[in-house]
């Protein structure tokens, strides 16, 4: 079982970018998913979290409104859209996929992670 996370790069304050996270070796179709990040030097923090169908999301309050979270069971992918990005928006950004339907913040409920793709954001 494997979360494969891709779609990071260096980007310019404002810019946006696609992160992807696909998932082999079995689906994640019944389970919540979500991304953290750890920039370097903090914690892993928590930055969005979507329910198994999609219809329940949420987001960390310092990414509300710019990023969006949204998934394709068909496909076995997880995107993570992020708009306006600015430079405390680097960091190594991981996918997860929660044991549960409903996911949220807490890293302990997730029981499979990627490997994380970083994202640089400078001018």
């Amino acid at each position: 079982v494997q979360l494969q996370a891709s779609g990071g790069g260096l980007v310019q304050p404002g810019d946006s970018l696609r992160l992807s996270c696909a998932a082999s070796g079995r689906a994640f179709s019944n389970n919540a998913e979500g991304w953290f990040r750890q920039a370097p030097g903090k914690e892993r923090e928590f930055v969005a979290a979507i329910s198994w169908n999609g219809a329940v999301t949420s987001y960390a309050d310092s990414v509300k409104g710019r990023f969006t979270i949204s998934r394709d069971n068909a496909k076995n992918l997880m995107y993570l859209r992020m708009n306006n990005l600015q430079p405390e928006d680097t960091a190594v950004y991981y996918c997860a996929a929660s044991r549960y339907a409903v996911g949220g913040p807490e890293s302990s409920t997730y029981c499979y992670w990627g490997q994380g793709t970083l994202v640089t954001v400078s001018s």
